[in-house]
């Protein structure tokens, strides 16, 4: 069944503008937003955790509001206002009413050597220090002989009903929810204020990728997908380890970001390395055709997928992005970066393997001897299908529950859906039983 294309770049266009902090009322609002695309059978639910809570080793930051921000000279004119564009506000700065030289003030702006032109995006969530962002250009124009009153209202909120926000979807596969297959983790991150392609965009392509799979739901007995939407490394840590019971039932998952700017694929792969969920990736990539580099856990980007394949936890995590790109962190990222046939190939690479890796299973036998495959009508004549007539006996010698479906289709040779359409009619028929794949999450 082909779905109706939606284009993915509208939901992109409506979070790009959004002050979206680790928590904000414009996260909150992008949430919501997410919220109304997301598919009714999603499940979708947003999720709330308390300021200055230990999580781990962490601790869940305040909200942070600003009601104004701005830098004007001392004859009243305003050279930066923090209501024209949020970046013009270093992220989490305290609140300031101070006239300043300008050697005490430049070491407070922050500019692009590389874009000039940009404004770039600068965050202190921890350090709490206080500073503006401006282009390069703007910058050089600035008079060093004048004062300059830098204004910053903004406020650290601790109630615990404004608390830091994740959103959470859950896609089952047909027939419902099967408690042993265990679940499937897809994460991007819903901050970055004034970002379009880091990361509103992986937030549309996981929406789309949602959409999908519940239009056309995986198959009977595959893994359940969660999706999960929040803040970078802050959000995925204060989710897992308000849900330490159920990391042992994720048996995999994708880190998307930066996925619409122009550049070939980039896939790094998890923590394990050579896992099934790589070599499935690898697989599915190439068999679109589509280029791509490849490196190791860690070695291209290093985001949310640090947390979901990290000590203590170990989900296998792939990261699916097309970094570098030179308007990141910059007021440069924008929409008219982020192309819709980007954000829709990097949605069928997703969906794809996950297609593939939440129905794969581990086939076991339960006959001895070959199987006499007429009785069975499993016999498949070479002259109509000579790749898999000749691979039935190399099927039937893997099949004692040490190789799973893509593993035995991927020795052979043969596409994956080919081979489990077989295998299930041998489970069909009694011939085998399916277990599921292993999970490498950590039970503490």
């Amino acid at each position: 069944m082909d779905l109706e294309p939606i284009r993915i770049k509208d939901l992109v266009e409506k979070l790009y503008p959004l002050h979206r902090t680790l928590v904000s009322d414009g996260t909150d609002e992008a949430l919501e937003m997410v919220r109304d695309h997301m598919p009714t059978g999603a499940e979708f639910a947003i999720e709330v955790y308390a300021p200055q809570k230990r999580v781990w080793t962490w601790e869940v930051p305040e909200r942070y509001v600003v009601h104004e921000a701005y830098l004007e000279s001392e004859d009243g004119e305003r050279v930066i206002d923090f209501s024209d564009n949020p970046l013009h506000l270093v992220s989490y700065s305290p609140p300031i009413d101070t006239v300043f030289s300008w050697e005490e003030l430049q070491g407070h702006l922050h500019y692009s050597e590389r874009r000039p032109s940009a404004i770039p995006w600068v965050y202190k969530y921890y350090d709490r220090d206080w500073g503006f962002c401006l282009s390069k250009n703007l910058f050089d124009q600035l008079s060093r002989d004048k004062k300059y009153r830098a204004v910053i209202r903004s406020e650290y909120v601790a109630d615990p009903e404004q608390g830091l926000r994740v959103g959470v979807g859950l896609v089952a596969p047909d027939g419902g929810r099967v408690p042993q297959s265990g679940e499937f983790l897809i994460c991007t991150h819903i901050c970055h204020p004034g970002q379009a392609n880091d990361d509103a965009a992986g937030v549309g392509v996981a929406v789309e990728v949602a959409r999908r799979l519940t239009e056309r739901p995986l198959l009977a007995g595959s893994m359940g997908v969660r999706f999960l939407f929040c803040p970078e490394t802050i959000g995925s840590i204060c989710y897992l380890s308000h849900h330490e019971d159920m990391i042992a039932s994720f048996k995999g998952g994708v880190f998307i970001e930066m996925p619409g700017n122009d550049n070939i694929l980039a896939f790094q792969r998890t923590r394990q390395d050579n896992h099934l969920l790589d070599r499935i990736s690898s697989y599915v990539i190439e068999q679109q055709g589509i280029p791509y580099r490849e490196d190791a856990y860690l070695n291209i980007a290093r985001n949310d997928d640090k947390v979901i394949n990290g000590p203590g936890v170990n989900i296998p995590c792939i990261s699916l992005s097309r970094w570098p790109y030179d308007e990141y962190h910059t007021s440069d990222d924008n929409p008219d970066i982020v192309h819709e046939e980007l954000l829709r190939e990097m949605a069928d690479v997703v969906e794809e393997i996950v297609r593939i890796y939440a129905s794969n299973y581990m086939p076991k036998r339960k006959f001895r001897g070959p199987i006499f495959l007429s009785r069975y009508g499993l016999w498949v004549d070479p002259a109509q299908d000579m790749k898999l007539g000749m691979a039935q006996d190399k099927i039937m010698v893997s099949l004692e529950g040490h190789h799973s479906v893509f593993e035995i289709a991927d020795e052979i040779g043969i596409n994956y859906w080919s081979v489990r359409e077989l295998l299930e009619e041998y489970h069909d028929h009694q011939l085998i039983d399916k277990l599921p794949i292993a999970s490498c999450g950590e039970v503490l």
